[in-house]
């Protein structure tokens, strides 16, 4: 049994969720990496060797998020977290569906993929802003990098998500294996700490939790999110 009323939510998206508004995802048949080797356009050592790829990459995959749309799954997140300060969302994805869905506030801890900064003086652009095909800092004068987390690099707010989980009641993973490192423990360590852990992916992974649902995030979330809207599960705000 889930304790009720639902109090510090904890909600983790990922690939999933996106995937069901036609961005692939990484490992997936059809996915971005089919034509690309991961060690020549994710990580330092190749920025450094070729960025001219590295931004041929990273141009393509924005051109197709500018084009996608919010699923029904975004916005049954935003109408939960528009009634409860105590919602907080972080996800893996570097897309902004979510703060096109009017979400705002999202942790991307894998970096965010419609912004550029330089390596150089550390100097932030959106990507709707830099110049192609090789984008340079106006500032130093430097090769701009895509905002993201790379392979062999931290993912950036965990001493905040951290902070998070432990304060938690409730975890929520959505769209996501909850098999790649760090992620892969916050379910873990939520439930440790006494938090009810609800999962909803397209594929059972076997991950022990309180609740799972197998479906698409798009057809589930509404519906479970109204359910508990309407019961009085979430304590909305004051």
């Amino acid at each position: 049994m889930i304790k009720l009323p639902l109090k510090n939510i904890f909600i983790l998206t990922g690939a999933g969720i996106s995937a069901e508004s036609g961005i692939a995802t990484f490992r997936g048949t059809g996915g971005l990496w089919n034509n690309y080797r991961i060690e020549d356009v994710a990580t330092p050592a190749a920025f450094n060797k070729n960025p001219s790829l590295i931004w041929e990459f990273y141009f393509e995959r924005i051109d197709k998020i500018r084009k996608s749309k919010p699923n029904d799954g975004h916005y049954a997140i935003k109408k939960l977290i528009s009634l409860s300060k105590n919602i907080h969302l972080i996800t893996q994805n570097v897309d902004d569906l979510h703060e096109k869905a009017g979400i705002k506030n999202v942790i991307h801890m894998h970096g965010d993929i419609m912004t550029a900064f330089c390596p150089k003086c550390k100097k932030k652009y959106s990507v709707t802003r830099i110049k192609r095909p090789l984008p340079m800092c106006k500032q130093c004068d430097s090769i701009l990098r895509p905002n993201v987390v790379w392979f062999g690099e931290k993912p950036i707010y965990l001493e905040k998500i951290y902070n998070l989980l432990t304060k938690s009641s409730v975890f929520i993973s959505i769209g996501t294996s909850g098999n790649v490192y760090p992620a892969a423990e916050f379910h873990l360590i939520a439930k440790s700490l006494g938090a009810r852990t609800v999962f909803i992916n397209l594929e059972d992974t076997g991950i022990q939790s309180d609740l799972f649902f197998l479906g698409k995030a798009g057809i589930i979330l509404p519906q479970l999110f109204d359910k508990w809207i309407s019961k009085g599960y979430i304590e909305f705000n004051k």
